[in-house]
């Protein structure tokens, strides 16, 4: 479950280049603005997402997040599960972040796939925006970002050099 936790920030992470992109999807979990995502509000987004899980699993997730053990995510909690990337988790959660976004399957995130995902994490974004965001990626020309080019674009904002 921390994956489809990471799902959401992690995804939305592929356009996380700085601390103010991460506090913006922090605080859309962070419903109530008190600085800290309680369990109900990490349910409550995963939902709206379409993606839910059984108490248990989330309680997990969070005891795996909450590092500090004070039954909540605080900022740099979710930073740091946003910045995690090693072995063969991350490579899953990798992937599970780019299905999140290739809602067609076919391999290919789109111009119209960034813009609903974004925009149904409360990231609102213009076509034109997510047309550039796709843009700078694009290492093929082809439109859309694969997921090599993905991996590539994550590897860069986590500050790791990109595997050729």
């Amino acid at each position: 479950m921390a994956e489809a936790a990471t799902s959401s920030p992690s995804s939305a992470a592929a356009y996380l280049q700085n601390m103010d992109d991460l506090r913006k999807v922090f605080d859309k979990f962070d419903t109530n603005g008190d600085g800290k995502i309680s369990l109900s509000e990490l349910a409550d987004v995963l939902r709206s997402m379409g993606t839910s899980y059984a108490t248990p699993d989330l309680q997990r997730a969070m005891d795996d997040i909450d590092t500090d053990k004070d039954g909540f995510i605080n900022l740099e909690e979710f930073a740091q599960l946003c910045r995690s990337s090693s072995g063969a988790s991350a490579a899953a959660e990798l992937h599970e972040a780019f299905d999140l976004y290739d809602e067609n399957k076919d391999g290919l995130i789109s111009e119209s796939e960034l813009h609903q995902v974004l925009n149904r994490l409360g990231m609102k974004c213009s076509m034109e925006e997510c047309a550039r965001m796709i843009k700078g990626v694009d290492a093929d020309g082809d439109g859309c970002v694969n997921f090599q080019e993905f991996e590539k674009m994550m590897a860069t904002a986590n500050g790791a050099t990109p595997v050729n």
